[in-house]
Parts: structure tokens; C-alpha cells; sequence
């Protein structure tokens, strides 16, 4: 009875460890290799994880059934998770990223605005946690190279306080008035300082 209750206790623990991830399928391609028998069927599926508090990951998942395709491709999106800086409810900056012939432009935006992109870009977006921002994508239109240009556009977001010490300042120093209304304190670090 109680190597019943083990394997349970495993799976409750998966499933709340799960819980706070969200996934999404993108894309789901089948591929049908000819040989000289005939035809090999197999699918391709592209999935987003995300907690929507800034975790985000973009899998690629290959078989010749569709539930294991969507499996393997949760398991590597989770292996491949991102921390992607926010602002508030947008992106702190501007930013570009091309993977092979993709291209995505990602734009903050004023809240209220919402998710203003389509598609691969939106899901991974919003499996971020991101709110309002404006994106655009040019070139491919290859689902699997968009999603992976906006997780290099998001991996490549950089906060006031991390440009602030790759110059050697302050954050108060370089950032406006604006940008330090979302500017945390570090740990051990006093809280008068952070209002200045």
C-alpha cells in the first residue's frame, strides 16, 4: 500500500512544480520522409513555457506521435529557460535580434497597450509576463527562427542597474527619473540610497 502511495506523492509534487508553469503550443509541422517503401510520418512541435513573472523557454520536440512530439518539446523548453528583465509591465529598452533569417524588433510601451505582435512572438511574450510592448517581425516568417530571435531579443535586455556597473556608476546616476521609479534595491543595500 505505501509503494502505491510513493509514486502519487511524486506526481503531486510534479504537477505543483508544474503548476506555475504555463505552456503553449506555437507550431505543430508534419514531416514526411519518402523512401523507397513508402512514406515515414513524423511530427515537429514547437512549445513555450513560461511563469509570466519573467521565466520564459522555447522548445523544439521531434516524433512519430503528436503527444510525444508536444512532451519532448516541454522538456527542452524547460531545460533552455531565460530571466527576462522587466519594466513595470513592459521592457526596460529597444531591442533587435535576428536568428538565421528571422529578424524581431521588440518596443517598450505605455501600460494599456497591451501585446500589440502576432503569432510566435506573442506567445512568447506573454509566457514572459510581458503586458505592453510593440514588436514587429521581418524577414523569415519561419516560426521556430521567430520564436528563437524574440527569447534572443529577451535574453538580451539589460536593466539600468546592469549598465550602470559595466560602467563603473551608479544607477541613479545614469537612469531619469522615470526609469528609477522601477529601480529595486539591492540586498544589503540601504534604502535612502535607492530613493536618491
Amino acid at each position: 500500500m505505501s509503494a502505491t502511495r510513493e509514486p502519487r506523492r511524486r506526481r503531486d509534487s510534479d504537477n505543483s512544480a508544474e503548476g506555475g508553469m504555463e505552456e503553449k503550443l506555437i507550431a505543430l509541422n508534419r514531416v514526411q520522409k519518402v523512401h523507397k517503401g513508402g512514406r515515414t510520418l513524423r511530427w515537429s512541435a514547437l512549445v513555450v513555457v513560461g511563469d509570466g513573472t519573467g521565466q520564459v523557454g522555447v522548445g523544439l520536440g521531434k516524433s512519430a506521435e503528436v503527444p510525444e512530439a508536444v512532451r519532448k518539446a516541454n522538456e527542452d523548453a524547460r531545460k533552455n529557460l531565460i530571466r527576462t528583465p522587466r519594466f513595470g509591465t513592459t521592457i526596460p529598452h529597444p531591442i533587435e535580434a535576428r536568428y538565421g533569417a528571422a529578424r524581431v524588433l521588440l518596443r517598450p510601451a505605455s501600460p494599456g497597450t497591451g501585446v500589440i505582435a502576432g503569432g510566435a512572438v506573442r506567445a512568447v511574450l506573454e509566457a514572459a509576463g510581458v503586458k505592453d510592448v510593440l514588436s514587429k517581425s521581418l524577414g523569415s516568417d519561419n516560426p521556430v527562427n521567430i520564436a528563437r530571435a524574440a527569447i534572443k531579443c529577451l535574453s538580451s535586455l539589460r536593466t539600468v542597474r546592469e549598465v550602470a556597473q559595466l560602467r563603473g556608476r551608479k544607477a541613479e546616476e545614469i537612469a531619469d527619473a522615470y526609469h528609477l521609479r522601477y529601480l529595486e534595491p539591492l540586498p544589503g543595500e540601504t534604502t535612502g540610497e535607492a530613493e536618491q
